[in-house]
């Protein structure tokens, strides 16, 4: 298993800004060598400060939102539009502003799309979807992601993957519906395990004092059951990405940070 790396910041703005720019490079850099990059998103307000910095990055111009296919890594099963729907936070912080391709970007399904208030079989048809974009050499039923973004929660929760619910514990299906969430509202569509550890790189964002506590428990060998930030992990690559306050309660001797 590869051991993670930690990058802390001073605080959550220069977070948001430096995953920004190695963000933008990660992408470019994929492009460049394979014609398109792939990304999964997360909402949250470090995954949207993020999208946010990108999108003031003059930078980001030097990607080419034409060959970038956009996922998410979980979503509220609320109609289209909702405000509190990750793809809708999304568009507002950056891709309204950006030339993307709209059959590139993969929103998760809504609870007033075909499959109506039907959450399981919205996940099913999103697994269905990821099947399709899968080629050959990814040997799987999801692409191999070049990045996969996750927010962490305060209880170690990354995506809609909560300690001890039925959805961390699934081994085999790559998206599931998650019923009786303990954070509003109940019910999501989720990525697992096995589709995030698809992921060449998974970074997790942590920022604030709520975060640290849980990034002490996911980094100090907690079981992925009981902290599900723990389990999530790339193939290439696992990254933490924190700023300080965050970090406060790591122990420094075993995880050095390792930026500024």
């Amino acid at each position: 298993m590869i051991t993670p790396q930690l990058v802390v910041h001073h605080d959550k703005e220069l977070m948001a800004q430096a995953a920004a720019a190695r963000l933008i490079t990660k992408i470019v850099d994929a492009q460049a060598s394979r014609g398109y990059a792939s990304v999964v998103l997360t909402g949250g307000r470090n995954g949207n400060g993020l999208l946010a910095a990108l999108a003031a990055a003059p930078a980001r111009d030097a990607i080419d939102w034409g060959r970038l296919d956009l996922w998410w890594g979980d979503e509220r099963f609320l109609p289209e539009g909702d405000p509190e729907r990750n793809v809708t936070q999304a568009r507002e912080a950056l891709l309204d502003s950006v030339p993307v391709d709209p059959k590139r970007v993969h929103a998760m399904p809504a609870s007033d799309g075909p499959w109506g208030t039907d959450v399981d079989a919205a996940a099913s048809a999103y697994a269905e979807e990821l099947a399709r974009a899968a080629v050959p050499e990814n040997h799987g039923s999801v692409p191999t992601f070049d990045v996969l973004m996750l927010g962490v929660g305060p209880d170690t929760h990354v995506a809609s993957l909560f300690p001890e619910l039925p959805a961390v514990r699934e081994t085999e299906r790559m998206v599931v519906g998650v019923h009786g969430a303990p954070k509003p509202p109940p019910t999501r569509v989720t990525l697992t395990l096995p589709a995030i550890r698809a992921a060449r790189e998974v970074w997790l964002l942590a920022a604030g004092e709520d975060k640290a506590r849980a990034a002490a428990i996911a980094l100090s060998g907690a079981g992925e059951i009981q902290a599900p930030a723990a389990g999530a992990r790339g193939r290439s690559r696992t990254l933490w990405l924190l700023d300080a306050a965050a970090a406060s309660q790591l122990p420094r001797s075993l995880y050095p940070p390792a930026s500024p």
